[in-house]
């Protein structure tokens, strides 16, 4: 099944799900909700872009 993707596709996938685990320790364990907020916005803006280069280098 993964043998479609990039190793660094991966590797950013892996980096967008740890993000998201970040986020909800900060917000659920240390009572941070606007870091929270802010760690929490980073990954669909890393997807976006991943997408983004993907579809430019497509073309």
């Amino acid at each position: 099944m993964f043998e479609k993707f990039k190793k660094s596709e991966i590797l950013i996938l892996v980096l967008v799900i740890a993000l998201i685990f970040t986020s909800e320790y900060f917000y659920i364990v240390l009572k941070d909700p606007q870091r929270a907020i802010f760690i929490g916005l980073w990954p669909p803006t890393i997807l976006g872009l991943l997408i983004f280069l993907n579809l430019k280098l497509k073309k």
